[in-house]
């Protein structure tokens, strides 16, 4: 199992080993210990999974006061997955990450609190898994604009699938005050 560094700090792709027989395959979709070791260090608490259709955007989404790290993956299909540091006065505030995670490269990616989360499915439909730090609360929750160009996240797609919360996400420069600050322990 490869766990890779990328330019935002605490954001993490993980390359799992995959034992491939004429059977199929099998591999270790998480272990304590090992990801404890790689500096994944949070208990899980939520589960969620998601399927959508080529061209669906999710994100870009945080939380206030509950902030959720995500241990993301893609059962089924293909998706851009994408980090953004949305801690203010953090040396990467506004910097994103980008990877392309499918079913069949098994690639996850870990985005920790602090960080605004999204994806685009770029196959004909995804199946997204994901684990979370904390409990999902609606009344907390953060939607930044997809296409905010402070930030200028480079999707694959130029005219995505959203919800209507997605539609009426807000530039990241009208909630300034709602941001995380950064501290020393990276949080």
């Amino acid at each position: 199992m490869k766990f890779l560094a990328t330019p935002l700090p605490g954001v993490i792709v993980v390359e799992p080993d995959v034992f491939r027989d004429p059977r199929g395959f099998f591999f270790e979709t998480y272990h304590a210990k090992k990801y404890r070791d790689a500096g994944i260090t949070p208990t899980f608490v939520q589960d969620n999974h998601s399927r959508s259709t080529r061209g669906t955007l999710r994100g870009m989404h945080a939380q206030r006061r509950q902030p959720q790290g995500k241990l993301v993956r893609v059962l089924l299909g293909e998706v851009f997955d994408v980090a953004v540091d949305i801690r203010r006065g953090a040396p990467t505030f506004l910097k994103w990450f980008g990877v392309t995670l499918s079913a069949d490269n098994f690639r996850q990616c870990y985005v920790p609190p602090g960080f605004a989360h999204g994806f685009v499915v770029t196959s004909e439909v995804a199946e997204f898994e994901y684990k979370c730090t904390d409990f999902y609360d609606p009344a907390d929750e953060l939607r930044i604009l997809w296409n905010d160009p402070a930030i200028g996240i480079a999707w694959p797609a130029q005219d995505p699938v959203l919800s209507d919360k997605d539609r009426s996400a807000r530039p990241i420069a009208e909630l300034m005050e709602q941001l995380p600050r950064y501290t020393e322990e990276g949080r």
